[in-house]
């Protein structure tokens, strides 16, 4: 029976990570697939150069929200039954699993920086404030959101083991942080080549 529930909280994170909210806004309020421009990407970043600041910042809540309701939901189940408490962990990593390749918009998603910054804050605030601290000094620096999202996330992976993080903790943090570098291997190529776009509002 435990199994069983496992499964489920597990599958319903990789659902609820599968709803593709910059599809659904610029759809819904803009007429427009956010696919067809940009990047082609299904996150907030892209959302906001194609549909603008405001709709961009709501994709990136949204996006964030997905982590922080999975781990709610397997948190509050998990304990009302007596189950382990460490089934968030792999629900959050199936809920950013869905946010990249989506069920519902064709397994072409997001690059899960939004739903890591949500699993962060979630799982640990020391981990969420370094990684915060990180990205915005690099982000500052460089001028390039790629650049600061991969060592924000890598961050993460680092200190996981001394901040409190349980064995499954670490393991899937490690797990995230390599999607998420994974999911940016076309920022890096460009990084190397000198061609990533820079920011031009900080």
């Amino acid at each position: 029976m435990d199994i069983l529930i496992y499964c489920l909280l597990i599958v319903m994170g990789y659902l609820y990570g599968s709803i593709p909210f910059a599809l659904v806004i610029g759809k819904l309020f803009y007429h427009t697939d956010v696919r067809n421009s940009g990047s082609g990407n299904l996150g907030g970043t892209n959302a906001g150069r194609v549909l603008g600041k405001k709709a961009g910042l709501s994709v990136i809540i949204l996006d964030a929200s997905k982590c922080c309701i999975s781990i709610l939901i397997a948190g509050t189940v998990a304990k009302y039954m007596k189950l382990d408490m460490n089934i968030i962990y792999p629900c959050a990593l199936a809920c950013v699993i869905g946010h990249c390749y989506p069920l519902f918009a064709g397994f072409r998603g997001g690059k899960a920086v939004s739903v890591a910054i949500g699993y962060a804050l979630m799982t640990n605030i020391y981990a969420f404030v370094v990684a915060l601290i990180i990205f915005m000094v690099t982000l500052k620096i460089s001028k390039y959101v790629s650049l600061a999202s991969i060592l924000a996330a890598i961050s993460i992976a680092v200190i996981s083991p001394f901040i409190g993080y349980s064995m499954i903790g670490i393991i899937t943090n490690i797990c995230i942080v390599a999607l998420l570098v994974y999911k940016h291997h076309s920022n890096i190529q460009r990084l190397r080549n000198g061609t990533e776009n820079k920011i031009t509002w900080m």
